[in-house]
């Protein structure tokens, strides 16, 4: 897991959200940790190196 945290707000349809968080629920897992793993597949996905340096992200492949 990463050191320090970052807040990022994401705006999304209320009964969406209602959803998810249920969704999450039944799972046994946070909203928040869903969304950090779809980020960093996403980021693996597109070959996006990313580590302690993140004022400057690697982008291969753009």
């Amino acid at each position: 897991m990463e050191n320090k945290t970052a807040r990022l707000t994401v705006l999304i349809d209320p009964n969406k959200k209602k959803a998810f968080e249920r969704l999450c629920a039944s799972q046994d897992i946070t909203p928040s940790q869903v969304v950090r793993q779809l980020i960093r597949n996403y980021l693996t996905e597109h070959d996006v190196e990313y580590g302690k340096d993140t004022s400057n992200p690697r982008v291969k492949n753009v």
